[in-house]
């Protein structure tokens, strides 16, 4: 059970949220919702204990299971396996086990007498923490959300940022926590895992929060909603599901209309006739009074909520460039022994719209990585065309320097925009005042979105190469994007599990990995972007 109350949120200088006050118990399934840059993820990092509120307390009983929109995997020489069992201990304990048996094989007595008391010590203590039966439940959790045998068997290292992001919510499933704190749980789940994983939250017999721009999910899951508006720095909370919350909010902004227009009309009365009786020595204090009972009618009302501002993005004419700007012959990639994908060739002509295709871990993020230049391939080549110039949307944000303020950022994507020019542009993508002095490492993943999308129209690129880029947005965020996609004039390379956002880039052609295979777009692929 997580318990807040009295709890004051800031970004810096700025209000997120005054003197909230609520309760996650077992059985509460809650979606937190609001526009990007609320203060949803800064909420949930201050319930985990990563942070702390600016004022109020934030009590926790039990264990909490939080997964940040960008989660930490920890040592990336560790095995997936052990990184989900390590929720329980477990990893630990069974290698001890195995070194424990491979002593009780020494030729010395000492060695085997020590070896065997500290494997029976061992045993006892992995059955207590579930035993084989928890093993099995990890591995089919893992399962379930798309880790087949062989990706547990490897390094962390060597997986996709995908396939990570599904270690760590399996870890947190496994862990068997008595709350449950999931920042955009559905990223980078193919179609069916994201229906297992409704149908497990569903039944979770402790609490749950949830950050999810999955309205299905939010739909069948949740039957608590808390709406933090960032207009009014409050959380408004409704014990209801989903929809019932949709039409209670609507009678709610329509009650809060009402009351303000009858507010503000006895208010004008009341100071009207203050004003009539100011005109008389005698009759000052009453109208004083008077005076002042409208101005406590009218603070005693609650504004009526503003329109939640979505950024404007519209990318610029890219600058000129030849008939090919890019073409990529002969890569392939490994991890180690683990081959990710072998001769794949690749011509981007200018204006082309190309989507690829492949199940996680088939190195769709690795192969615009190597396109993007940021690594090199084992075999084959990158080869820039005339003209080229290259913008990169990378799903994990790591185009971005966290140490760098978001101005800063911005500076270096497009060093020759003056400051007022830049501020501009930050203030359509809602960086407005003390927000660009931030360090982009404490934005959201909205936010670090819309930072990188900035940095992107900025550019003038005339090849973009976008990996996931509708993840982490809200919905009229995400058709601003779209939007967006629909009327750029440049080339595209486009990976996505957002059938949205392929249906916006209308591709012509599509890239299948692992096999390299290039074909003319047609609707029968449409059916493995979801899968992808």
């Amino acid at each position: 059970m997580i318990t807040v109350s009295g709890v004051e949120l800031r970004a810096g200088p700025r209000l997120l949220m005054d003197d909230v006050a609520f309760q996650v118990a077992p059985g509460d399934r809650v979606g937190l919702v609001g526009r990007n840059g609320a203060g949803k993820t800064t909420l949930t990092k201050v319930l985990a204990g990563e942070s702390e509120p600016a004022a109020g307390a934030v009590t926790r009983r039990g264990d909490v299971g939080y997964l940040p929109q960008d989660p930490r995997t920890g040592d990336l020489h560790v095995l997936g396996r052990d990184r989900i069992l390590s929720a329980r201990g477990l990893d630990t304990v069974i290698r001890d086990l195995r070194t424990a048996e491979t002593a009780m094989a020494s030729e010395d007595e000492a060695v085997r007498e020590k070896a065997m008391g500290r494997y029976t010590r061992l045993d006892a203590e992995f059955d207590a923490r579930g035993g084989y039966a928890a093993e099995s439940e990890a591995a089919s959790i893992a399962s379930s959300l798309g880790l087949p045998t062989r990706v547990l068997d490897q390094e962390l290292a060597t997986l996709s940022g995908g396939q990570r992001r599904r270690i760590e919510l399996a870890r947190i499933l496994f862990s068997g926590a008595s709350t449950l704190l999931l920042d955009e749980p559905t990223n980078h789940l193919d179609a069916d895992s994201i229906v297992w994983l409704r149908d497990y939250l569903k039944t979770y017999p402790g609490g749950l929060m949830v950050i999810s721009h999955d309205v299905e999910l939010i739909e069948q899951v949740v039957n608590r909603v808390f709406h933090l508006d960032a207009n009014r720095a409050e959380i408004d909370q409704y014990n209801m599901g989903w929809k019932p919350y949709l039409l209670q909010r609507e009678t709610d902004e329509r009650r809060r209309k009402r009351e303000r227009v009858n507010a503000e009309k006895k208010a004008a009365t009341l100071m009207a006739q203050a004003d009539k009786m100011r005109a008389k020595a005698t009759k000052a204090v009453a109208a004083q009074n008077m005076a002042r009972r409208a101005q406590k009618l009218l603070a005693g009302i609650e504004g009526e909520r503003v329109t939640d501002k979505v950024a404007k993005l519209r990318f610029p004419t890219p600058a000129p460039c030849g008939k090919t700007p890019l073409s990529a012959s002969g890569l392939s990639r490994s991890y180690g022994s683990l081959e990710i994908f072998t001769d794949v060739d690749l011509n981007i002509d200018r204006g082309s719209r190309v989507v690829v295709l492949g199940l996680n871990g088939a190195g769709k993020t690795t192969l615009l990585r190597l396109l993007a230049g940021l690594d090199e391939p084992d075999t084959g080549q990158v080869e820039p065309g005339h003209g080229l110039k290259l913008g990169y949307y990378a799903q994990e944000h790591e185009t971005l320097d966290v140490q760098r303020s978001v101005l800063d950022n911005m500076r270096s994507s497009a060093p020759d925009l003056d400051d007022t020019e830049t501020r501009k542009v930050l203030g359509s993508f809602l960086f407005s005042g003390d927000d660009v002095d931030k360090p982009a490492g404490v934005l959201s993943g909205g936010e670090k979105t819309r930072l990188a999308l900035a940095m992107l129209v900025v550019s003038a690129a005339n090849v973009l190469l976008l990996d996931e880029p509708t993840n982490n947005l809200d919905p009229a965020s995400r058709e601003e994007v779209l939007a967006a996609l629909r009327t750029y004039e440049g080339a595209v390379v486009l990976v996505s599990h957002d059938e949205g956002a392929v249906a916006a880039l209308e591709p012509e052609r599509v890239l299948l990995l692992p096999d390299g295979v290039e074909d003319h777009w047609n609707q029968d692929y449409q059916d493995l972007i979801s899968l992808a």
